[in-house]
């Protein structure tokens, strides 16, 4: 098994299967055997951890280049998960090594007024990356199918047509969903969607951790603590979200998020195969640009010799 099949194993580990029942069980929030796969002969450990992301970086900071010269496509990177579940530690450790005038990073927090009267997908449509661009969504619009479907009563400001929240209801957000990452896709924007599935233990440490590190103390929020005692139901939202939306255009990838490292590695090991399965190419000169280089070529050799 060469390298790139080796990533291209490991990539799948993490993905939700489009059309099938989502089982939690099956998506831990730790890999005990995360060993057992190795990729271009390093194994997947955590003493090869800096190793395997500055691989992955470096890849990451060639392949953006070509991105931005073969100007067909872009890329869109959606961080989904409950507070302290390591969305910030991706960015930072995984998108290090790319140039950040060709990466833009959006966080969504509550609507404003403006945003909620339009519709819940409008403003996540304008942070868009254009093409040739990266972008990342620190959490998105599926909050409109979790916070929402945990606290309906937040849907009240956007005036809705007068209907129930029910059932309905939601997989028809669930259905604007998927029609707008396929008319997304067809346009040339590769989306690629985590799910950063922590425990409810570790989260508990990591909040704890912020309360005790005074240089951590700026991340904690009271309403954090509040949200963990919705925990079952944040779950089976997921859980729905996982299921309804992980198409064959758009899949989502679980990654172990209580294993920060293995959480980076795999989520820069998707990114990457994700980018190389577009066939970016840098752009062939006109034969017009080839004799107006060939022209320049000599002129800046005349130059040199005098």
């Amino acid at each position: 098994m060469n390298g790139k099949e080796e990533l291209q194993k490991v990539c799948r580990t993490t993905r939700v299967e489009p059309g099938k029942k989502v089982d939690m069980k099956d998506h831990p929030s730790s890999w005990k055997d995360a060993g057992r796969y190795s990729v271009n002969g390093l194994r997947l450990c955590k003493d090869n951890s800096s190793e395997l992301l500055a691989r992955s970086r470096e890849r990451l900071a060639k392949m953006q280049e070509v991105l931005w010269a073969d100007d067909r496509f872009s890329v869109l990177i959606i961080l989904q998960g409950m507070d302290a579940s390591g969305k910030d530690g991706i960015i930072s450790h995984v998108m290090s090594g790319v140039n950040p005038q060709g990466c833009q990073v959006t966080s969504f927090k509550a609507p404003t007024a403006e945003e909620a009267g339009h519709d819940f997908l409008w403003r996540c449509a304008k942070a868009l990356p254009i093409k040739g661009k990266i972008g990342i969504f620190n959490r998105s619009y599926y909050e409109e199918v979790l916070i929402t479907r945990v606290h309906p009563r937040f849907l009240d400001a956007q005036r809705l047509p007068a209907k129930e929240f029910d059932e309905d209801f939601w997989k028809e957000r669930y259905e604007a969903i998927n029609c707008w990452e396929r008319h997304l896709e067809r346009s040339g924007t590769r989306i690629i969607k985590f799910f950063l599935n922590v425990s409810r233990e570790e989260q508990r440490d990591r909040l704890m951790a912020r309360m005790d590190q005074p240089e951590k103390r700026w991340k904690f929020s009271p309403g954090d603590v509040e949200e963990r005692q919705l925990w079952p139901k944040y779950m089976e939202a997921y859980r729905n979200m996982l299921e309804a939306t992980s198409t064959k255009h758009a899949p989502w990838h679980v990654l172990p998020a209580d294993q920060k490292w293995l959480s980076r590695v795999l989520a820069a090991f998707v990114i990457t195969s994700n980018i190389e399965q577009l066939g970016l190419r840098y752009p062939a000169l006109s034969e017009e640009n080839e004799r107006a280089m060939a022209a320049a070529r000599e002129l800046l050799a005349k130059e040199k010799g005098g």
